[in-house]
């Protein structure tokens, strides 16, 4: 497949998984359909489609920018360059939060930063009985949120409120959510490339050292969760200790591993 060898020749990651998506996002089909059509061939318009999206592909614009989607935790999202790409490591976060639940009813939830609305889709669709407020900073992602809360049916159990952090959010909440910047400037070059380039660079990078965002969350948290009421943010493995050494007035704080045994999500629980 000459799409393949070019993505290979300009390094681009997974070049038959780019290929194969962006040919489906032309097409409008899913991969079944690619693999039971292999003679299937491209229109002059779907060819210059084709073309067009591979371009900037190589150009390193992010596949799910491209075609303005993003699966997570079973769901179709759009994405744009206004929020950051939902990554498989933020499922962690929705599980430790599902698990803290445990079947209670009536919880009071705020995810902070929310950007496409991932988690609080997610946390809609677990916790049925739960009140879910979302924030973000940005108009601009808390549109998507919303366009992703009513393509999934769920725009009635999510209130979204612009605020910087908790800050505009007067109210008590059971548990505070969050998968804030936690990337440092320091750090910028360890990042790929796309991701520094193209993502929201406030959505990725936290200042010089990398916690400067959740050193401002976690006395917000405190103040805003009662007695008893868990803290549940996504964190790095480079500012696991730092996190820790702040939540040192905290209860129970422990930190989830992801699947690279990398710490990835801290909990805290507000002494009662």
């Amino acid at each position: 497949m000459i799409a393949i060898e070019r993505l290979t020749a300009e390094n681009v990651p997974s070049p038959r998984m780019n290929a194969e998506l962006l040919l489906m996002f032309t097409l409008g089909c899913d991969r079944a359909y690619l693999y039971a059509h292999p003679e299937r061939e491209l229109t002059s318009d779907e060819t210059s489609h084709y073309q067009a999206a591979l371009d900037e592909r190589i150009r390193g614009v992010p596949a799910q920018y491209i075609t303005g989607h993003q699966e997570f935790w079973g769901m179709d999202l759009i994405v744009s360059p206004a929020v950051l790409i939902p990554r498989p490591e933020t499922e962690h976060v929705v599980e430790a939060v599902v698990q803290l639940a445990n079947g209670r009813e009536s919880l009071r939830i705020v995810d902070v930063g929310t950007g496409s609305g991932c988690i609080a889709l997610a946390l809609a669709k677990e916790l049925p009985s739960a009140e879910i407020i979302a924030t973000d900073i940005s108009p601009e992602a808390l549109e998507v949120a919303r366009a992703n809360a009513a393509r999934h049916e769920l725009e009635n159990r999510i209130r979204f409120q612009r605020s910087d952090l908790l800050e505009a959010v007067m109210t008590s909440f059971d548990m505070v959510v969050s998968n804030p910047p936690y990337v440092g400037e320091s750090e910028a070059d360890s990042v790929q490339l796309e991701v520094r380039k193209f993502e929201p660079r406030r959505a990725v990078f936290a200042g010089p050292v990398g916690d400067e965002v959740i050193a401002r969350l976690i006395p917000q948290a405190r103040e805003y969760l009662r007695p008893g009421g868990w803290l549940i943010m996504e964190v790095s493995g480079t500012i696991a200790d730092r996190t820790k050494a702040l939540l040192n007035s905290w209860e129970n704080v422990s930190f989830d591993l992801d699947l690279q045994s990398i710490p990835r999500v801290a909990r805290a629980q507000k002494p009662r």
